[in-house]
């Protein structure tokens, strides 16, 4: 049986996360030999080699610790939870939480979970990253994202999911809209309207979706894949949107009214998710956030 140390690990991942040795040694507070020796000794031990060494250059990933590389982490952040399960007491948790959200709920929902667990578990420290769920997916992927909050759309076998909430579509209309009178709005009825589309996936796959699900394909004037840019759009007049997401106020960033309306077609709603790989056991530190976020939303 191979003999390694947990030790060995958390210097190779570093090797990996900051590109080089040098920048592992200094965020790790090590020196760079201490570095060097405990990763070559690493290869040595396993067989293979992890890292690619490049002359001034630093250091980058070989394919055979990229097979490795999420159960390092997951592996190393095991250890951790142990090791903060024995230093606390009662239902005490400490430690780092590295989650994800995608763009457009992380500025609409991921606050009010943030604020629900940071005000139970003042001493957890959340790293957030907000990004596409393609740059999310890699870093479950990759093990540096625990957890990510989600759309349950196109999500891959390799993704467990919990729940958290549904959101029906809406139509986003310019005020004095001949159909922002009306109490709910046909999508039929705005296929010929300029449509201003959000232009990230998967939004953009669902919503272009929903005209393809009656037979229609969208008049688009505009796209992007920021929110309020599509909303500020909206607002002076320039087209009407669909969108999933709604922030508290219907007024643009620069003050623009909106009206809202629902769809009046029963389309599917859309699935909040927070998700982890499946190949990572939740901590207990994951798992309370799990449940923190469930109990809110």
């Amino acid at each position: 049986m191979h003999r390694f140390s947990l030790r060995q690990l958390e210097y190779f991942v570093a090797c990996v996360d900051h590109g080089s040795t040098a920048d592992a040694a200094s965020a790790l507070n090590v020196s760079q030999p201490t570095i060097s020796i405990a990763v070559t000794k690493l290869e040595d031990q396993l067989g293979v080699q992890l890292l690619r060494r490049h002359h001034s250059q630093g250091v980058t990933a070989t394919a055979s610790s990229e097979n490795i590389l999420h159960s390092a982490r997951a592996l190393l952040a095991h250890a951790t939870d142990l090791q903060n399960q024995i230093m606390t007491k009662g239902d005490t948790i400490s430690g780092e939480l590295k989650l994800g959200s995608f763009s457009t709920l992380a500025s609409s929902i991921l606050p009010r979970l943030v604020n629900a667990f940071s005000s139970n578990h003042p001493e957890i420290q959340l790293k957030i990253k907000e990004g596409t769920q393609l740059e999310l997916l890699d870093g479950l992927n990759s093990g540096q994202l625990e957890m990510a909050l989600l759309y349950d759309l196109d999500l891959p076998s390799s993704i467990k999911k919990t729940k958290l909430t549904e959101l029906t579509p809406h139509a986003v209309l310019p005020p004095g809209h001949a159909l922002s009178f009306q109490a709910d709005v046909d999508i039929k009825d705005l296929a010929d309207e300029p449509f201003i589309l959000l232009d990230v996936p998967p939004s953009r796959e669902y919503f272009l979706g929903l005209f393809k699900s009656v037979g229609l394909q969208p008049n688009i004037v505009h796209s992007s894949p920021s929110l309020e840019l599509v909303r500020g759009l909206v607002g002076y007049g320039l087209g009407f949107s669909l969108l999933v997401t709604r922030p508290i106020s219907d007024m643009t960033y620069d003050g623009q009214n909106l009206t809202i309306k629902p769809l009046r077609n029963k389309f599917t709603k859309s699935s909040i998710v927070l998700a982890h790989h499946k190949d990572l056991r939740p901590t207990q530190l994951m798992t309370s956030f799990s449940k923190s976020a469930q109990s809110i939303m």
